[in-house]
């Protein structure tokens, strides 16, 4: 039999560390030694997840939990300040991160990426764990070769703290990456020009945010959990590339497949797409 992989994972109290605690304590495949939040400290995870008792309590202090319990593998679903120094405190002891908090800097990835390669570990950075949006964000890729008017709206819960999304962002640089491949196929009245700063907006910010030359539409609302469109448009025809989130079980195969390949890697690896490929 397999031996289950060690996992300590913080934001454990939160909507999706409790869907994701829920999910590795059901999971042939990991093991739940340690649990960090702020809330529900001295709470049984099983208990919190209507399981019964397993002997794991959350605790505020992570440094103490992964020295006690040294897992293999930290999973982290906290906020953006609080990441990267969760990864740091892990990638010191040896552990290898696996971080689905979304707003990290390209510099926090950067300084990551630098101490997982000193100790000779692995980090997984996805932005988001479904694969159905992982699949979203290919099509996507593939489709602005041949379209060059694109716009993203993406819809999150209410709660979310950051905006743009990571997902939005990903996709954007998915389809930035094919751009220099555009600007040489298509002809020169066609390459994409979205008039952002051009066109008068009678209220401020009305045609959203840009990233990357792409359009982005944030929308944060309650009875969403996470959605994103991806709509082309072309002469007399538009293409949308939808994905729908109905329940953060979306994330954990995802998650699981991260936890898996993380113990072979080195460095960071941005994306859920960049594991599918391995």
């Amino acid at each position: 039999m397999t031996e289950k992989i060690k996992v300590v994972i913080t934001g454990a109290a939160g909507k999706m560390g409790r869907e994701m605690t829920k999910g590795l304590l059901k999971s042939p495949k990991t093991e739940v030694v340690g649990a960090v939040d702020l809330v529900q400290v001295g709470t049984d995870i099983g208990v919190l997840n209507g399981f019964p008792p397993v002997g794991v309590t959350i605790s505020k202090d992570l440094a103490g939990v992964l020295d006690r319990t040294r897992p293999q593998v930290l999973v982290d679903f906290t906020v953006a300040s609080a990441a990267l120094e969760n990864a740091k405190q892990a990638v010191l002891r040896g552990v290898c991160p696996v971080i689905g908090t979304t707003g990290l800097a390209g510099g926090d990835l950067e300084e990551l990426h630098i101490l997982c390669e000193e100790r000779g570990i692995g980090a997984v950075v996805a932005p988001n764990f479904s694969l159905g949006a992982v699949l979203m964000m290919h099509f996507a890729r593939q489709a602005a070769r041949y379209f060059p008017h694109v716009e993203i709206i993406e819809i999150h819960h209410e709660q979310k703290l950051d905006a743009p999304s990571g997902t939005a962002l990903k996709t954007a640089e998915l389809m930035a990456e094919v751009r220099a491949e555009l600007e040489s196929t298509f002809a020169k009245d066609t390459r994409p020009d979205h008039g952002q700063g051009k066109k008068e907006e009678k209220i401020k910010g009305v045609r959203g945010g840009e990233y990357q030359g792409f359009p982005i539409h944030s929308l944060r609302l309650p009875g969403a959990i996470a959605h994103q469109e991806v709509i082309f448009g072309g002469q007399g025809q538009l293409l949308t590339i939808r994905h729908d989130t109905t329940s953060r079980e979306a994330f954990l195969p995802g998650l699981l497949l991260a936890i898996e390949k993380v113990l072979k890697l080195r460095g960071v690896v941005y994306g859920l797409d960049k594991l599918l490929e391995l």
